[in-house]
């Protein structure tokens, strides 16, 4: 029970009213160490309430020390994409809504700058941002972070991939008096997470949640082969009409995403669509009819991936695969949220197969082949072909360096 986390009736009462019996395990691990003023590094699969584990210990903060003067935002939450920050600030009111001295605010791009400039002077508690808006006020010496005593990063793997590090360092820079730092990543893989966490992070506990059953994404995978682009349209069609109650269908390209949603609609889908530099009334709009079931097919490109929050998707659909198999993961996430079912379905051409490969090896897990009979491929499925290595021979010949000999006699050494 939240309870046992020494967290203040009205926060329990909050999560209590939004569905939370009993706290997962990212909650169970992160609230107590942040409770504690410490750093964390944390890792956590999407959809295991990562949110509630930094926000709760947070309002906590607020209640047990509140305000003594007017000033700037004490907590700032940075996000990589407008839709996740503006899930985090929902997240952030419906936990706090009992808690009347704790005041949010949410300061994306796409919104005019003057309705930021409203909310900056009124006296926020908890800031969510996205990082180049809020930096913009930075610089133009709008926004203060002498005031910020926690700093919050959310999908920090997504923020290096969208280039935005040199930002959120100098961020962290202007709140360089702060008191503690929090870093969440759906992995803590890779060298630029680890220099990250190096720069902001003070002796970081570190945590990597391993969800129970009850709380993992129970998400089925399977793939359907496509000899080609009309076969694959044809078998998209097939799953959207037969199978699918509401689904995320993914594209690599905006061009991709405008050639698919017209072929969709000249056939009868109503679809909504999402991608990069798209208007933010335009994006709200998008999504509110998705929510709302109005429409029950999303297309999106990977901007979009990590920004989609909706209750009850049945399936993700990669009608093109993503180029690597993190993306992949964090795409087929979106589906089977908090323990709930899902189903991620690829289809797949002879080109994308060693994509395929990398997947199951990453996830360390096959997806199945299944067959629609009425559109049963001809073509038998690519083989992957495992590159050979090149000889010092061959590498020489095509101006490659050999690898260098280690110094020595060339005497095996002796067995001890």
């Amino acid at each position: 029970m939240f309870e046992q986390l020494d967290l203040d009736d009205d926060l329990c009462r909050a999560v209590a009213e939004m569905g939370y019996k009993e706290p997962t395990s990212i909650q169970q691990l992160v609230i107590p160490a942040a409770m504690e003023g410490k750093d964390i590094l944390a890792s956590a699969p999407t959809g295991t309430g990562k949110t509630a584990a930094f926000l709760l210990p947070v309002c906590q903060f607020l209640l047990d020390y509140p305000r003594r003067q007017p000033g700037s935002a004490r907590i700032l939450i940075l996000s990589p994409t407008r839709e996740l920050a503006l899930q985090i600030f929902e997240q952030a009111k419906a936990i706090s809504r009992y808690c009347e001295h704790i005041h949010c605010g949410v300061i994306t791009g796409g919104i005019n700058y003057g309705t930021d400039l409203d909310l900056l002077e009124n006296q926020l508690d908890i800031l969510v941002a996205t990082p180049g808006r809020l930096f913009e006020h930075i610089e133009t010496e709008k926004f203060d972070c002498r005031d910020i005593e926690c700093l919050i990063l959310d999908e920090a793997d997504r923020m290096l991939d969208m280039g935005f590090s040199a930002i959120v360092n100098q961020i962290a820079a202007e709140a360089r008096w702060r008191k503690q730092s929090m870093l969440f990543s759906a992995t803590l893989e890779g060298g630029g997470i680890a220099r990250f966490a190096k720069d902001l992070l003070n002796e970081p506990v570190e945590i990597n949640a391993d969800p129970s059953r009850k709380e993992h994404a129970k998400i089925h995978q399977w793939l359907h082969l496509a000899d080609d682009a009309k076969h694959k349209y044809a078998l998209l069609c097939h799953i959207l009409e037969h199978q699918v109650e509401s689904a995320v269908v993914f594209v690599k390209t905006r061009d991709r995403l405008n050639e698919l949603k017209q072929l969709l609609e000249r056939d009868g889908f109503a679809v909504s669509w999402l991608q990069g530099e798209m208007p933010q009334d335009k994006r709200n709009s998008a999504m509110q009819r998705f929510r709302d079931g109005e429409v029950k097919i999303l297309v999106a490109t990977d901007v979009a991936a990590r920004g989609i929050d909706v209750e009850d998707i049945s399936h993700v659909i990669n009608y093109d695969m993503p180029r690597t198999a993190d993306v992949y993961v964090h795409r087929i996430g979106r589906t089977g949220r908090a323990g709930k079912k899902g189903t991620a379905i690829s289809i797949v051409e002879a080109h994308d197969m060693a994509v395929v490969a990398k997947i199951e090896r990453y996830t360390k897990q096959a997806l199945k082949r299944r067959v629609i009979e009425e559109l049963r491929p001809k073509h038998k499925e690519a083989k992957v072909v495992k590159k050979k290595k090149l000889s010092a021979k061959v590498k020489k010949a095509l101006g490659k360096k050999p690898p260098k000999k280690k110094k020595g006699r060339g005497k095996k050494s002796p067995v001890v």
